[in-house]
């Protein structure tokens, strides 16, 4: 059996064995069917990808069965396996089985552990799946699991409406992407008359130019193409206008959050859009939006990340920002920048994930950074993990010495946009550049308030419900919902009773499984930058093909000034400084500033109030017509002629057959004799 067979389908015999079995044995057996799977996963992932790094690999396609034949539409069930693959295996894999190890720890008392477990690994199945496609109809089968994983994973504690809540919001926001998703694969039949992506990208660049009818206009047949699969990758990938749907799944258990956010589905549209990028290449109107929604959205989501206090939201908006600049890289034609700002973003922002669900561990729960301070002594080891992962994030390093994993990917990206030199890269270059600064504020804000300044846990709802809870039931399987524990209100800064101190609570380390990956992602931070930027931006022949490399583009980010190489750096610094003002020197100027910024801090607050927006112009009239076709279509309608209707009929029937039907024999020989005269009658006058 060939490797890439066992990585793909062992997780899924693996999710199907917890699954099966679930209570019926102890906990233990599903952790450790669902951990050890991902671990042999990811030690066969590796070697494949340190193949095509030294260029012994080479790419290959692994047939697994037949599976589609009608017509002309005939496709067989293949893994493909190239060098982007590769990069995807070793992603995927490695940050899932950490989080396998790493929930060992974090759910340790939760009752549904095995259901839990077997979650995480069909998860894992359908993003390899989707990964390693040698068609579209098979890379949407992975598509479309990856969503139904996700739903069950954010909706695992399904008796807080909060959860069911966000949990369908990610179903129904991604159904409106994959609907997009669908068109585009359908169109692509109906243009290339084959759904091999083998044999689309080979004969793509022969229909630049070709237009097709398209909503009654004659357009550029690659261009809708393209606009529609990028709209799937909107919704996967949380960008702006399909976005609401990524804050919301921080109800999940954080292992969850790490999962999907770092690695693994809101990277599958990042990978659909390099996969398919010769395609892409010969639509340039495609390119051009799929650059312009990549930088808003880096910066719609840092201007929200600095005004949140849910340390989870925070880092989810971060990872919104960082699937901007992937999205931008790949719109100016740097689809090997994208890639590896992928690939480094996988373990910084794993390492802050889980780095803050260790922190929500040792807080009882509590995910307000208002009710956190002073961690740093407490918890040293979670310290020094999100210490690391935010010098990742906001590209800490020396120009022309070396830096942490983001310093290296962030600043290609930014040079690249600069060296395209088209009006769309100048203005990603500098939304970036301004979105760099944000983000060093807002990870710096979350560093300082959580870590530095004096303990404010007193007034913490969370840790006040834990300890009622300890005392009266022994503890709490769930913890309650964050929107109802949550100050009410946009405070600026903590306000004074929220420094009363620590109430008698003692934040506590998280258990060993849960550090060890924190120890692992930590080396990833450190070193995935430096180490492997010579092969993702610079060797041509690293990508063997598997993406569209522009040589030209990528030699000339080399060449831009200098001043736009340290813009990144200068962007870091200027943000640390200002977080280091507000947040520790200075606690005033936050809410000073928010009291003078007024109508635009709460616009920011409420998220440029896309929730609000979405909700009176979708939500409310689709409920409004739920309404009205049920109760004046159902139940006024249907109902009262249909099933009612019916039963009234019967109902005041049976009452007047019940009279004929008495048991009297009188009466029934007086009906006979009627019976006979009226038959009689009947033939006298015919």
């Amino acid at each position: 059996m060939q490797p890439i067979t066992i990585i793909v389908f062992l997780p899924l015999l693996a999710a199907l064995a917890a699954g099966i079995v679930n209570k019926a044995a102890p906990p233990v057996f599903a952790k450790a069917v669902t951990t050890g799977a991902l671990l042999v996963a990811c030690a066969l992932s590796w070697p494949i990808f340190l193949g095509f790094l030294t260029g012994e690999a080479s790419p290959a396609l692994v047939p697994v069965a037949p599976w589609v034949q009608s017509g002309t539409l005939v496709f067989d069930w293949a893994l493909r396996v190239d060098t982007l693959t590769a990069v995807m295996l070793v992603v995927i894999t490695s940050v899932s089985a950490l989080v396998h190890i790493y929930s060992w720890g974090y759910m340790a008392e939760d009752p549904d552990q095995p259901r839990f477990f077997a979650y995480l690994s069909l998860f894992t199945f359908a993003m390899l799946m989707l990964v390693t496609a040698d068609n579209l109809v098979q890379m949407f089968f992975g598509w479309e699991g990856v969503g139904l994983a996700s739903y069950l994973l954010i909706g695992f504690w399904y008796r807080k409406p909060s959860a069911n809540a966000a949990a369908i919001k990610a179903f129904v926001v991604n159904r409106v992407g994959d609907l997009g998703f669908m068109l585009g694969i359908f169109g692509t039949f109906l243009v290339f008359g084959t759904t091999s992506i083998g044999q689309i990208l080979d004969a793509a660049p022969a229909m630049s130019g070709a237009t097709i009818t398209f909503l009654g206009m004659r357009l550029q047949t690659m261009d809708v193409l393209c606009i529609l699969l990028f709209i799937g990758a909107m919704g996967k990938s949380a960008q702006l206008g399909l976005h609401t749907w990524l804050p919301d799944a921080m109800e999940g258990p954080t292992p969850v959050s790490a999962l999907i956010h770092a690695a693994t589905m809101v990277t599958a549209g990042v990978f659909m859009v390099c996969r398919l990028s010769p395609m892409f290449e010969t639509a340039p109107v495609a390119l051009a939006l799929v650059t312009f929604i990549g930088a808003a959205t880096c910066l719609f989501a840092a201007t929200v990340g600095t005004t949140q206090w849910d340390i989870k939201r925070v880092i989810a908006y971060s990872t919104c920002s960082q699937l901007g600049y992937m999205f931008f890289a790949a719109g100016v034609g740097a689809y090997g920048a994208a890639m590896f700002h992928l690939f480094t973003h996988a373990f910084f922002k794993a390492l802050l994930f889980l780095g803050a669900g260790s922190v929500i561990h040792a807080m009882h729960h509590e995910q307000d950074m208002r009710y956190y301070g002073a961690l740093r002594r407490d918890i040293p080891v979670t310290f020094w993990a999100m210490l690391i992962g935010t010098l990742a994030i906001t590209g800490v390093g020396i120009y022309g010495i070396g830096g942490f994993a983001g310093f290296h990917s962030k600043d290609a990206i930014l040079e690249v946009a600069f060296a395209r030199g088209s009006e769309m890269g100048r203005f990603a270059f500098w939304v970036g550049a301004f979105a760099a600064f944000l983000t060093s504020f807002y990870s710096w804000r979350l560093m300082f308030l959580t870590f530095f300044g004096r303990p404010r846990w007193a007034d913490s709802p969370h840790i006040a419900h834990a300890a009622h809870d300890d005392a009266h039931h022994g503890g709490a399987d769930n913890p309650p919902s964050q929107e109802d524990a949550q100050p009410k209100g946009p405070h600026a800064v903590p306000s004074p009773n929220y420094e009363a101190g620590t109430g008698g609570y003692h934040p506590h380390e998280s258990p060993a499984s849960m550090l060890l990956p924190l120890g692992v992602l930590m080396v990833g931070a450190v070193a995935a930058g430096f180490v492997f930027s010579g092969a993702f931006l610079d060797r041509e022949e690293f990508w063997g093909g598997s993406i569209f490399y522009n040589a030209p583009l990528m030699h000339a980010m080399h060449e831009v000034p200098l001043l736009v190489k340290l813009a990144a750096t200068i962007a870091m610094l200027a943000g640390l400084a200002l977080a280091w003002q507000a947040y520790l020197r200075d606690t005033r100027l936050p809410g000073q500033a928010a009291e003078q910024l007024g109508p635009i801090y709460r616009f920011v607050y409420r998220k440029w109030y896309f929730d609000e927006i979405y909700n009176a112009v979708f939500v409310r009239p689709a409920f409004w017509l739920g309404r009205l076709f049920w109760r004046r279509g159902d139940v006024g309608l249907v109902d009262r002629f249909g099933p009612d209707g019916a039963a009234w009929v019967v109902r005041r029937g049976s009452r007047a057959v019940r009279h004929l039907q008495n048991g009297q024999l009188a009466n029934y020989a007086f009906v006979m004799l009627l019976g006979v005269v009226a038959a009689v009658s009947w033939v006298l006058v015919r």
